[in-house]
């Protein structure tokens, strides 16, 4: 009741409070002239003495740094004012504020990292050199997510070994997961999914990984094509069917990475191609086609990266860093040996060069973190299992993947450099509209930071301004130093100086007052009390 009282005056009667703000300055009005009040508060002003305002002020300077500086350290871990947050989500419902900037910012959709590396064979190695974790525990539960969804069905309740491995699954700690795979194997020694997730988590080098896998592809096409001839008698079998499918395109896949991981050029190029052609539902999770770009830039077969993108860089299709980059990245190697910036300015941009210039300010816009990192001006790390596109987690992925392609080109780097900022003239800020794509979506800072571990700094498009508390605390916490530093060598000079301040702000004041008093009788408060 009191939370709804004092929200309907907040709403309905503000004005009282000015109104009665106005009534007692008016009421007060004579006791405030009279000079012995006056008097009285000059006699204890006299009677400090210019330690206690130096202390005064010191403590004054000591506490508003602190503000700042975890003001500082809030912003640059969660990219928001903390006593703007605190006021907005605390004190605002209770003073009836709108819950407009309480809302839930809106979920962008993560996707899974069609490049994505092996945990034990890759991610482990890396903790084991570093001691940091690669992964968020966000991104690998995404990951068990899909790895339910891929390798589980209805029709395995009852059998030992699945249920042993969708449980596996969903835990959270390595080892229990591996042991769980074990477990399986024992109670089953053809059981494709366990296998799948010792090459996964256990395996420690690229080659163990590609042997438990083809292990796993042989009794993978055995169950697969054991289900295909009955799958439409019973809906058990239907949904069996499925499950082996996933399974056995899943695994075909990770072979391939493995094949490309070993320098297997020719059999990765062929086996992303014959997967590229399947079309079950699986394989608008995978996108196998950046692979397939991947690797034929890797065998720099450019003609034939040329003929993927013309299949997938449609209008109507969802982009990504790899299709706009990899665009780009084509241009520019028509122009990159013959690029020069003084020629450019005489003679004017020929025809290839603009199209190269188009196609990387399209990047760009689509993606405007990538550049830093092939450029070098900021280091990435292992890209996570999961990433959102047009965010930094995408960066991470593509610049991990394809800067050795763009060192390959002699003079690639060299043409991003002097043309990538040029893009930001061309985007409409504040950003309510794009150039060439959708407006740069807001959620992709929050998403980026559950995605990437806390060791690395998220790119953040466009640059947020700091905050007005830290602009704030940062000048009251310099003008109370200097204050008292002013008070500490001068105490004379400063006195004067802040009694001078003070009558420049008493003097309207008193103006105020005394217009004040020839519009309102001077016994309104007994008219009132009459009313």
């Amino acid at each position: 009741m009191v939370k709804t009282f004092i929200g309907w005056i907040w709403r309905k009667l503000w004005w009282a409070w000015y109104l009665a703000i106005i009534l007692v300055v008016c009421y007060t009005r004579e006791c405030l002239r009279k000079k012995a009040i006056w008097d009285v508060v000059a006699v204890f002003m006299d009677s400090l003495t210019p330690k206690f305002y130096i202390a005064l002020t010191a403590t004054s300077s000591f506490i508003s740094a602190l503000i700042m500086i975890l003001e500082w350290i809030y912003f640059q871990k969660y990219g928001v004012s903390f006593i703007e947050q605190f006021s907005l989500n605390y004190i605002s419902p209770w003073i009836g504020g709108g819950n407009d900037n309480n809302q839930q910012v809106p979920e962008c959709k993560v996707w899974r990292n069609p490049l994505g590396l092996f945990r034990g064979a890759e991610y482990s190695r890396y903790f084991n050199c570093t001691k940091r974790e690669p992964l968020t525990f966000y991104d690998m539960n995404l990951s068990a997510q899909d790895h339910q969804a891929f390798f589980i069905c209805d029709a395995d309740n009852g059998k030992p070994d699945y249920e042993i491995m969708q449980a596996a699954w969903r835990e959270r700690v390595p080892a229990a997961r591996v042991k769980a795979a074990h477990l399986a194997l024992e109670k089953n020694s053809e059981c494709v999914t366990a296998l799948i997730m010792l090459a996964e988590e256990e395996a420690p080098t690229m080659l163990k990984v590609e042997k438990i896998l083809r292990k796993a592809l042989k009794l993978a096409e055995a169950n697969y094509k054991k289900t295909q001839k009955s799958h439409h008698l019973d809906s058990k079998i239907e949904m069996q069917h499925r499950r082996d499918l996933n399974v056995l395109i899943y695994i075909k896949r990770r072979i391939a990475m493995c094949c490309r991981k070993l320098r297997k050029l020719k059999e990765a190029v062929k086996m992303f191609r014959d997967l590229s052609k399947e079309m079950p539902p699986i394989m608008n999770i995978l996108n196998v086609h950046e692979n397939l770009i991947e690797v034929l830039l890797e065998t720099q077969s450019y003609a034939d990266v040329q003929s993927v993108l013309a299949k997938y860089d449609d209008i109507n299709l969802p982009k990504s860093a790899v299709i706009c980059y990899t665009s780009a990245l084509l241009k520019i190697r028509v122009i990159a040996d013959k690029y020069n910036v003084g020629n450019t300015l005489k003679k004017g941009l020929s025809q290839a060069e603009e199209v190269a210039l188009e196609a990387i300010h399209r990047a760009v816009e689509f993606n405007p973190h990538v550049p830093k990192y092939l450029l070098e001006m900021k280091s990435y790390i292992f890209p996570p299992e999961h990433i959102l596109k047009r965010g930094d987690s995408e960066a991470v992925a593509y610049a991990f993947f394809h800067l050795a392609h763009w060192k390959r080109i002699k003079g690639a780097l060299t043409v991003l450099n002097v043309t990538w900022e040029g893009a930001f003239n061309q985007i409409p800020y504040p950003l309510e509209k794009g150039y060439l794509f959708h407006p740069y979506p807001t959620c992709t800072e929050l998403a980026d930071r559950e995605l990437l571990p806390t060791y690395h700094k998220v790119s953040v498009f466009p640059k947020k301004d700091l905050p007005f508390f830290i602009h704030f605390t940062a000048g009251l916490s310099s003008f109370s130093a200097l204050l008292a530093l002013l008070i500490y060598l001068h105490p004379q000079f400063t006195g004067n100086l802040v009694y001078i301040v003070g009558m420049w702000i008493i003097v309207p004041v008193n103006y105020c007052l005394d217009r004040l008093e020839t519009m309102l009788p001077n016994n309104v408060m007994d008219i009132l009390s009459n009313i």
